[in-house]
């Protein structure tokens, strides 16, 4: 039975991008379909195949032994915030637990993108999935690169690319943009949530949120426009014309005369922007914690003077979670859970979307690994996004300072859509993973 409406939940989430569609005879349906396959095939072989299990673990794994690393070296400095070996007893609070190992992991992806392995990786992943899926290439270049490096960093060092294109794609970037996670803040996740699950996501992230664009903002690309000028700030060989396009300018990465900046120096930037990313983070988790617990004693005093008016004793516990829970409850129900389990759920998820992941898997952690197997993986498949209401305006402040007005008008007219796009593809990978854990 779970395992039918588990089924009806994607095809029901699918069906809401076709009903909210711009256009509709401009979707790719085989396009599409191929996708889907490939991400429930994904969804089965990383949680249910050997091989895929064991890949999943080694890079859970991988991630874990980073993190401890990290530790090491916030140890020496805040002597006493973690154990004398550096990482147990397990550190007491969210800033040393999730944020502090970012000082580390951050400058090591920059050192892998400074010495051309993640361009690397990136352009080669970028084009097989073009390949596999029929998308543009520079979209299919996007997935991934918002997989390693996030939206914001993403659209940074692809600007020149963004700049070239017509607005509509522009719009398409946006909207996936919603979705990414960036992979050097995936070992904060895994000292919260389950990490063999958090790695299942980012992948099938990926490909949903070229499903969604699909459905939602349908796009032509024709052949001349389906070329790739940047990826990273690196020459990249178009693989049409095998000509070379023009070289862009990654902050960062060369100076104003196109020279690789010095390693030590571009190190130290990397530092900075690290330290940056914390305190960025960290004052939002407090700051949107606080808003949604303002939120919730307001809501708590109408609550109790409506219940009193009435004499509606559930009036009392009226709060933004509640309001929420109500709202996202059929989507919820639809992850195959019991009634029970999806009212829990779909209140997490409305509190994510309204925050960020951040606070939700801070409330869980410590207790999601005694949740039930399905329940465990939907949910932690589900947090493993940006997708929240801040992200939009981030998005949008980015093309702001890289698009002419017009381009931006119509990424801010569809910013319904872009969000509409976030809560898709959480929706879908979530439940592509629950029918494989039960």
């Amino acid at each position: 039975m779970e395992l039918g409406i588990n089924i009806l939940g994607i095809i029901v989430f699918l069906f809401i991008g076709w009903v909210f569609s711009k256009d509709k005879k401009k979707i790719n349906y085989k396009s599409v379909g191929i996708m889907t396959v490939l991400n429930i095939f994904l969804a089965w072989f990383l949680t249910s195949f050997p091989a895929g299990r064991d890949a999943v673990k080694a890079a859970a794994d991988g991630f874990d032994w980073i993190v401890k690393v990290a530790y090491k070296g916030i140890n020496f400095a805040l002597a006493n915030w973690v154990g004398p070996n550096g990482v147990h007893p397990a550190p007491a609070n969210f800033l040393v637990s999730a944020l502090l190992p970012i000082l580390l992991i951050v400058p090591l992806f920059d050192i892998l993108t400074y010495i051309g392995f993640l361009p690397w990786l990136i352009k080669w992943i970028g084009r097989g999935l073009s390949f596999i899926t029929r998308q543009p290439k520079f979209e299919s270049f996007f997935a991934v690169e918002m997989m390693f490096l996030g939206n914001t960093e993403a659209l940074a060092v692809s600007q020149l690319q963004v700049k070239q294109m017509k607005a509509e794609r522009n719009v398409v970037l946006a909207m996936m943009s919603m979705s990414c996670v960036t992979a050097s803040i995936l070992g904060s996740y895994m000292q919260m949530v389950p990490g063999q699950y958090i790695i299942t996501a980012v992948p099938l992230n990926c490909i949903n949120a070229l499903i969604s664009t699909n459905l939602l903002f349908p796009t032509i690309v024709s052949p001349e426009e389906d070329t790739i000028a940047t990826v990273g700030g690196t020459e990249i060989e178009d693989a049409e014309k095998g000509e070379n396009d023009t070289v862009a300018e990654e902050e960062g990465m060369v100076d104003a005369n196109g020279k690789r900046e010095p390693f030590f120096s571009f190190l130290g930037n990397s530092i900075l922007g690290a330290g940056k990313l914390i305190l960025i983070i960290l004052a939002n988790v407090i700051t949107f914690v606080a808003l949604a617990g303002l939120a919730d004693k307001i809501l708590g005093g109408v609550g109790g003077w409506l219940a009193t008016l009435f004499h509606a004793s559930w009036l009392k516990n009226l709060s933004l979670e509640s309001i929420l829970g109500v709202v996202l409850y059929i989507p919820a129900w639809l992850m195959g859970l019991s009634p029970h389990l999806a009212w829990s759920f779909s209140q997490l998820m409305g509190l994510k979307l309204v925050t960020n992941e951040f606070v939700v898997m801070e409330k869980v952690t410590g207790h999601i690994l005694h949740f039930a197997p399905h329940y465990k993986a939907v949910l932690t498949v589900f947090l493993t996004s940006f997708a929240n209401l801040s992200t939009t305006g981030m998005i949008i402040g980015a093309f702001k300072g890289m698009v002419d007005k017009a381009k931006n008008d119509l990424i801010s007219k569809n910013v319904v859509r872009m969000f509409l796009s976030g809560i898709l593809v959480s929706l879908l990978s979530a439940a592509m993973v629950g029918l494989f854990v039960w």
